[in-house]
């Protein structure tokens, strides 16, 4: 894996601001008192030493919340840069007018098929080894869209039984992980630890073998697309369903059919697997929602989403669909903290609500908010709960 210590969440970055800090504050004790003098040079040095410690301290304090939350994954979220195919310049796109950067789905369009840029360590494996047969292999990947002409970067987890001669001939279900908006595939990884969870839980015999596909929830970055079929703008929705899928299976020996795919994720992440569950059940056999919402986000980082359809707005209302559409065939978990505020409660009366053949189920923990230590403390019992709703490797 690339090193990004530097990056925005990097760990050296991190520390040498912390140390930067520090020293900041230790220099300006020590010249305090010769600037303790009655002049205007003396007074304005006072000023900038004071302007100086608090600007460190801010940006410190800065970077450790957005280490531990992640609101930016990098310097190009941040700032603003365009690091994707559909660049919100101005507000919403207008009627009959292509975002910058996006493709007409099929011109040119790509062959299907996942490309693997290279290999991966898998965070929190330790005592597996490297062996494949024994730690799995995790893939750092890259996923076009051959319908839809978005793609994003991620990673595939391959577990031990993907490489053992009793499962050579044998087809995993998979799992669509996402994470929240803006962060990184990488964070599902290093942070939440998706593949050496689910090792555990398979060393444990709680977990059927599963292939795990680590994705960011928007194919279209900076834009926060909410899994959505944009009018006029990135098909956020398609790529999921239709291009994701079809380059999986043309890449890995992953299940075709019922039972073959679950989707997962966290905050916009398990807003988008029910979402994309709920109107496609054809695809997605079961869907997990961590502290995710159930109403699609609408803010500068999503622009128009629903080209000013408000059947279109409607239908993005998971708690509107469950009213008004039939239910889908439909296994639903909503995992959250009982401190989560209206995420919770929004999950018990969705969970009330539900009717066959839908089913919902709630885990939940006692203590939490919205946050990384909150969701891998519900991973195991959601990864146990996802493979019993899928098929078995065959």
């Amino acid at each position: 894996m690339a090193s990004r210590d530097m990056g925005l969440t990097g760990h050296k970055l991190l520390a040498l601001m912390v140390l930067f800090a520090v020293l900041t504050v230790l220099g300006t004790l020590w010249v305090w008192p010769k600037l303790a003098v009655r002049s205007w040079p003396a007074m304005f040095l006072r000023l900038g030493t004071i302007a100086l410690t608090q600007t460190v301290l801010l940006c410190t304090l800065g970077l450790v919340v957005n280490d531990y939350f992640v609101f930016y994954s990098s310097w190009s979220d941040l700032l603003g840069h365009n690091r994707g195919q559909g660049v919100i310049q101005g507000g919403p796109v207008t009627p009959g007018m292509r975002e910058p950067g996006t493709r007409t789905p099929g011109a040119g369009a790509p062959a299907p098929g996942v490309q693997v840029l290279g290999t991966a360590e898998v965070t929190g494996a330790g005592g597996f080894g490297s062996d494949p047969a024994r730690a799995g292999r995790l893939d750092r990947v890259h996923i076009p869209g051959p319908a839809t002409g978005l793609s994003t970067d991620g990673y595939v987890y391959l577990p031990p039984q993907y490489f053992q001669p009793s499962f050579q001939d044998r087809r995993f279900p998979a799992v669509i992980v996402m994470t929240g908006f803006p962060g990184e595939a990488e964070n599902l990884v290093t942070k939440l630890r998706y593949p050496a969870t689910e090792l555990k839980l398979l060393r444990n015999g709680t977990m059927r073998p599963t292939v795990l596909v680590l994705m960011r929830p928007s194919p279209s970055m900076p834009r926060d697309s909410e899994c959505e079929d944009i009018p006029n703008g990135p098909q956020a929705q398609t790529y999921f369903t239709a291009d994701v899928p079809q380059d999986l299976r043309a890449s890995y020996r992953v299940l075709p059919g019922p039972g073959g795919l679950g989707v997962m994720g966290d905050s916009t992440g398990g807003y988008c697997a029910v979402k994309l569950g709920m109107e496609h059940p054809q695809v997605f056999s079961a869907a997990v929602s961590l502290s995710g919402y159930l109403k699609a986000a609408e803010d500068i980082t999503t622009g128009d989403l629903f080209g000013g359809s408000q059947q279109r707005r409607d239908q993005a209302d998971l708690d509107w669909r469950l009213a008004h559409l039939p239910a889908p065939a439909l296994a639903v978990l909503l995992a959250d903290s009982k401190e989560d505020g209206r995420t919770y409660a929004d999950s018990r009366a969705f969970a009330a609500a539900a009717h066959a053949p839908m089913t919902v189920t709630q885990a939940t923990v006692d203590s939490g908010g919205h946050n990384f230590t909150t969701w891998i403390r519900l991973l195991p019992p959601s990864l146990g709960w996802l493979s019993t709703h899928l098929a078995d490797p065959a």
